[in-house]
């Protein structure tokens, strides 16, 4: 039998399995691709014999159109080897449906597992790390009873980060390249405070919208302030008479260091975080 579409292949599975649209399937699980019944590999019915590239097909055209219940029965029905490991369940578009249910069934930590334990290629890293970091975040609310702030997302970042199977390894944050991080540290060096039009100019050059650069800015500046003071704050501890010469006009130059010409000095932080956007 010919099928000119997956949806026809998959449409004539549901008429050889009554219960395919209702229920469970009953196909048997145990049957091995290497065994003497396996002449037909790996997914035989009545009259028809499903490769896994049909099955792979098929799951890719019902994740396409965003029908999780049908996809999750169909997953349902394949047999599988006693370790689980064959040529269908190798596949990465059956591993991508997997764990597309996976997600939107709640079952978190099999998704972890899926994703974890099987390589992907770079055409499926965004959707699958947007799984990874959702599922995450919907576990943190669970766990504190409410909705996440930017700043709780961002730790949950930090705690779980995308693992290698789903991540080319190009250092970025969460929107941010590393290129454009430098480009926005070398103008932050020369100017903190950049006027509307040189927003426009940084924007144009790193792709980033003004309100982006603007908020890159805005952030950096709280944490060299916050920088600053830890800093003054260590400096008074090591020379404890350091706010008595102060206060006293007297100069400590401990204290002192952290003035000249009456401003405080910029520092430069190692890293910038995700709060950036």
């Amino acid at each position: 039998m010919v099928f000119r579409s997956p949806l026809d292949f998959f449409s004539a599975s549901r008429l050889l399995l009554p219960h395919f649209g209702d229920g469970s399937p009953v196909l048997p699980r145990s049957r091995s691709l290497d065994g003497p019944e396996a002449a037909c590999p790996p997914l035989s019915l009545p009259g028809l014999c499903f490769s896994a590239a049909q099955i792979a097909s098929v799951c890719e055209t019902l994740e396409e159109t965003g029908d999780i219940e049908r996809l999750a029965r169909f997953l349902w029905s394949l047999p599988v080897t006693a370790d689980g490991r064959d040529s269908i369940s190798e596949h990465e578009s059956v591993q991508r449906a997997r764990a597309v249910v996976a997600f939107h069934s709640g079952s978190f930590r099999e998704l972890y597992h899926i994703l974890e334990t099987h390589r992907f290629t770079r055409a499926s890293h965004g959707k699958l790390q947007a799984m990874w970091l959702e599922a995450h975040y919907r576990e943190a609310e669970k766990l504190r009873g409410r909705p996440l702030g930017p700043v709780d997302k961002y730790r949950v970042r930090k705690k779980f980060p995308l693992p290698r199977t789903i991540w080319d390894g190009e250092q970025k944050t969460h929107c941010f390249k590393e290129r454009t991080r430098g480009l926005l540290r070398e103008w932050y060096l020369q100017d903190p405070y950049p006027n509307p039009g040189k927003k426009r100019e940084l924007a144009h050059a790193t792709g980033l919208t003004p309100t982006q650069v603007g908020n890159w800015f805005k952030n950096r500046r709280q944490r060299d302030r916050a920088a600053a003071a830890k800093n003054r704050l260590q400096h008074y501890r090591m020379c404890p008479d350091a706010a008595r010469a102060m206060s006293g006009g007297r100069h400590c130059p401990m204290a002192s260091a952290d003035h000249a010409d009456g401003e405080t000095l910029l520092s430069v932080t190692d890293s910038d975080s995700d709060l950036d956007v």
